[in-house]
């Protein structure tokens, strides 16, 4: 069924709310199309995407080689589940280690898929590799972490909305504050359990948090030293975000295991996966873990196409100087701003901290005057707006957007 040529944004947002289940809180605009740094809406309104889906549209909207690959592959064999071997999934398998620099991957659709994953390997490592008695061992994670919404998960969240009666939840985690390396080292000193250590390079659902330099590396040396897995949890940050293609490279880190979703298609399809060198990786035997979708024909054909374009088309280098320019001309602002009050990020995962309470609509208020003025971003945790654009941005393009949120942030200075 096509949607109607005379059918309105509130049409189609009245369908959601009457048909859809009320999971969501999106802005009100309803996109039929998408190209490079650009999205348009049903009337035909044309706006910057600075949200890039969460990060995943890190190559631009609907890029033509990955489009192209998807296409062909679609045209040919799309799945035949890994009962049976297919001939796009070795080719990806070797491409993606290769190009991440580790023995081997285990693919998988969704981020949180993916990390439900490490969290599965990291356990089986635990008992028969490192020792730890069966059904004893305890990962530790970071407070305000986001690595999804699956039972286990949100079983280690502290983000109450997404945890409350959804219990009983899952034990076997320890949190602690993020950026804490003496927290961290507490922990390892006094509990011989542990099996891993889940972090995110850059907290980018709690608002953009960049950890203190030399954080990352001082706690993989840390893992190192108690015989515990460093697992990087790059969904968000990965794929040339933050101006490298992994976040933990600004660091030198090379993790344990890595956790890689959205970008690494570009947004085409759902594509996660987990890497680790073999010692880690073979813990897993036919029948522990799988995925019906994960590693088809054409998941396997679009990431190859995705991460050649990340490449080719230099975008983590393009990510870090636009990244620059961008906090550079926001801090400008800030330094007169009653309206903001702190810009930060890394490449072009950025956000700006809005000058009221959590719990007030300020943030979300700028988010709508910003879309009635052709730019189009999201609050997160209350009082702080997230800018994520394509990476493709040109520096004309990106000035331009400058332009368009300090001019609004101008109309709602106190």
């Amino acid at each position: 069924m096509e949607v109607l040529q005379n059918t309105t944004s509130q049409d189609i947002i009245n369908l959601e709310n009457k048909y859809g289940a009320h999971n969501y809180h999106p802005l009100p605009v309803v996109l039929s199309k998408g190209k490079g740094v650009y999205v348009w809406d049903v009337e035909g309104k044309k706006y910057y995407d600075f949200l890039s889906a969460y990060s995943a549209v890190n190559q631009g909207h609907c890029h033509p080689k990955i489009v192209g690959a998807m296409t062909k592959q679609a045209e040919t064999l799309t799945l035949t589940s890994r009962a049976f071997f297919n001939d796009q999934l070795g080719p990806y398998e070797e491409y993606l280690t290769k190009y991440f620099g580790f023995d081997k991957v285990l693919p998988m659709n969704t981020g949180a898929e993916a990390v439900e994953t490490a969290l599965k390997i990291t356990r089986k490592w635990a008992y028969e590799i490192k020792g730890i008695p069966e059904n004893q061992a305890e990962i530790i994670v970071c407070d305000g972490n986001f690595h999804g919404r699956t039972t286990t998960i949100i079983s280690f969240s502290n983000d109450e909305n997404a945890r409350k009666n959804f219990g009983p939840y899952t034990d076997g985690f320890i949190s602690i504050p993020y950026d804490n390396i003496d927290a961290l080292e507490n922990v390892l000193q006094n509990n011989r359990n542990i099996a891993g250590f889940l972090v995110e390079p850059i907290q980018g659902e709690a608002g953009v948090f960049v950890p203190a330099e030399g954080y990352l590396a001082k706690a993989k040396a840390l893992c190192e030293k108690y015989n515990v897995l460093f697992i990087a949890d790059e969904v968000q940050t990965g794929i040339a975000r933050t101006g490298q293609l992994l976040a933990v490279n600004h660091e030198n880190v090379q993790p344990d295991v890595l956790v890689l979703g959205k970008a690494i298609s570009g947004g085409v399809y759902p594509v996660s996966a987990v890497l680790a060198n073999n010692a880690i990786m073979n813990v897993i035997k036919p029948g522990q873990h799988g995925s019906t979708f994960g590693g088809n024909p054409v998941a396997a054909a679009v990431a190859m196409a995705a991460l050649e374009v990340v490449k080719d088309e230099k975008l983590a280098e393009n990510a870090e100087r636009l990244g620059i320019i961008f906090r550079e001309k926001m801090q400008e602002y800030i330094n007169t701003s009653n309206i903001a009050t702190l810009v930060r990020g890394k490449g072009l995962l950025n956000a700006v901290v809005i000058n009221d309470t959590e719990d007030s609509d300020t943030a979300w208020n700028i988010c709508m005057r910003l879309r009635d003025n052709g730019l189009l971003a999201k609050p997160t945790h209350g009082n702080i707006i997230r800018f994520a654009p394509p990476l493709v941005m040109t520096e004309e393009e990106l000035l331009d957007c400058t332009k368009i949120i300090i001019n609004t942030l101008k109309e709602f200075e106190k």
